[in-house]
């Protein structure tokens, strides 16, 4: 899937994927794509929450076992 940037956020636990997706998107203009890396196993259940209280559009995510990928385009 196409990105305009990226953030890894592996090794940090909650809230910390969150508040570092928050500033990352700060840093993007709107229908931009941002993906994410995370091993929190919250983060699925938390960035569709941050999404859907948002507004931002959860795109995808997948999950490699301890790993979580998710695609999030700016409002």
């Amino acid at each position: 899937m196409h990105f305009d940037a990226e953030l890894d956020a592996r090794g940090l636990n909650c809230p910390l994927p969150i508040l570092r997706t928050k500033k990352k998107l700060s840093e993007l203009t709107s229908g931009q794509v941002l993906k994410i890396d995370a091993t929190d196993p919250s983060a699925v259940k938390d960035f569709q929450m941050f999404a859907k209280q948002t507004g931002h559009q959860l795109l995808a995510h997948s999950d490699a076992g301890k790993e979580f990928t998710f695609f999030l385009r700016k409002r």
